[in-house]
């Protein structure tokens, strides 16, 4: 599935959370004064298939959504934390993780699960695992704030500004955020990871 790929909404149950996710965006969209074809030129998303999540009528991928998340400067989490107000216990059971795409199964060997209790306080921690070949080269991230991962096992490249820092389990990174980064996992084995970033990006 492509980056702006998108399926119908599947059954009742999916479509008041595609119109929830479709006016967040909407939302966010307006409060940053975006216009939707400002918001396809960050995201690379077409207009077209902004105004069709935006409307609730396409179920838009994990990709798509990472896509408008990197547009809008939120994080992943964003689009699925309907209550950021809403009280939270400060334990996250292991069975209980919020998958960030909007499901704890994985997608094409990717897991993001979060390991705070919500996505607005002042700092996120997630729980990643990335399948071999995985490589997000093509929209590297660009925010506020500083990022801190720990590696757990497999190899784990991190490129900052272009340079690449290759870890090993056990291994740490903290960098500025503002410095165009991604990750690309050069090995044969999953790599799995916790990341941490503050202030979240919303």
């Amino acid at each position: 599935m492509t980056a702006g790929a998108v399926s119908e909404p599947e059954g009742p149950a999916a479509a008041p959370m595609l119109h929830v996710i479709g006016a967040r965006i909407r939302a966010r969209r307006a409060e940053r004064g975006l216009s939707v074809e400002r918001l396809s030129a960050l995201s690379g998303i077409s207009a077209g298939m902004l105004s069709l999540v935006e409307r609730g009528k396409a179920n838009p991928s994990f990709t798509t959504l990472l896509h408008i998340a990197h547009g809008l400067g939120v994080s992943i989490g964003w689009f699925f934390d309907s209550d950021e107000t809403r009280p939270h216990s400060p334990v996250v059971r292991k069975s209980e993780r919020r998958g960030i795409e909007g499901s704890t199964r994985p997608v094409d060997g990717i897991v993001r699960e979060a390991l705070t209790p919500s996505a607005s306080g002042v700092l996120e921690a997630v729980w990643l695992e990335n399948p071999p070949g995985f490589d997000s080269s093509a929209t590297p991230y660009q925010h506020d704030g500083v990022e801190f991962g720990f590696v757990l096992s497999g190899t784990w490249d991190v490129y900052l500004n272009g340079e690449r820092h290759r870890l090993e389990a056990g291994d740490t990174i903290t960098y500025d955020c503002d410095v165009p980064h991604w990750h690309v996992n050069p090995g044969e084995e999953p790599t799995t990871a916790i990341w941490v970033v503050t202030p979240p990006r919303r």
